[in-house]
């Protein structure tokens, strides 16, 4: 599974990524690269949803099916940055230790954010074992979500974007997107199929990974079903990935 960029092991610096376009690019580079038999399922998790939402825009007719993983659901009516800065209403201890900066050239500051040590712990892998834990604390990554660029963005196409079948799979003890944003995200912009995993935290892989296994082959074989299509899954994760 490729990483965005300058997340997870891509070389690239954070001050060379100063978009969401530049960051979304090793996505949208395999997208576009699929061959005219070829169509893929992607998942995306957390903030990765927003950058499946572009390739969907993007390249509607290469993808059988969005996937979003207690992850950001962005409309057709309202900047891509919405749901993002809904979430942001809420207190600002929500966040805890994660520390919020600025990088890049003064005339283009995004700001940065690196989830701290007790917010990993207590609000994104709390119900995950205790080694992957360790390890996303030494793996961490500042990064950013690109806010300022999302608000100055026109809104995703009902004729491009919204033609992908979506599906979103909550996740009921999530305290990163709650359960409750994340379900205000589906009445926002409704989608073809709501799957739930009540015990899996944010990160749905680590804890529970068997049921979300079943739930992504679920959705494989209905969205592959009569398409003829060879099948690819691309999974791709957000922020506090590792």
């Amino acid at each position: 599974m490729p990483d965005l960029a300058a997340a997870g092991i891509d070389e690239r610096r954070l001050e060379d990524v100063l978009t969401f376009a530049d960051y979304s690019k090793p996505l949208l580079e395999i997208v576009e690269s699929l061959p005219a038999d070829e169509r893929v399922m992607l998942v995306g998790h957390s903030f990765g949803g927003m950058s499946i939402a572009l390739a969907a825009e993007m390249f509607p007719e290469k993808i059988a099916a969005a996937v979003y993983l207690t992850a950001f659901l962005p409309d057709c009516t309202t900047p891509p940055s919405y749901v993002i800065d809904k979430l942001f209403e809420a207190p600002a201890s929500t966040w805890m230790d994660t520390q919020f900066k600025t990088y890049g050239a003064e005339e283009r500051r995004p700001a940065s954010l690196l989830p701290g040590p007790q917010f990993l712990a207590l609000g994104v892998y709390q119900l995950s074992p205790p080694e992957d834990l360790t390890l996303a604390k030494t793996l961490i990554r500042v990064t950013s979500i690109f806010l300022d660029d999302l608000r100055s963005q026109q809104p995703f196409t009902a004729g491009r974007y919204s033609s992908v079948d979506r599906v979103y799979i909550v996740c009921g003890q999530d305290l990163t997107i709650p359960e409750q944003h994340q379900r205000w995200m589906i009445e926002n912009y409704s989608v073809k199929e709501v799957k739930t995993i009540e015990a899996a935290d944010h990160m749905a892989m680590i804890s529970t990974p068997k049921e979300l296994c079943q739930c992504l082959m679920e959705i494989a074989n209905s969205a592959f079903r009569t398409d003829g299509h060879s099948i690819k899954i691309l999974q791709w994760r957000g922020e506090t990935s590792n």
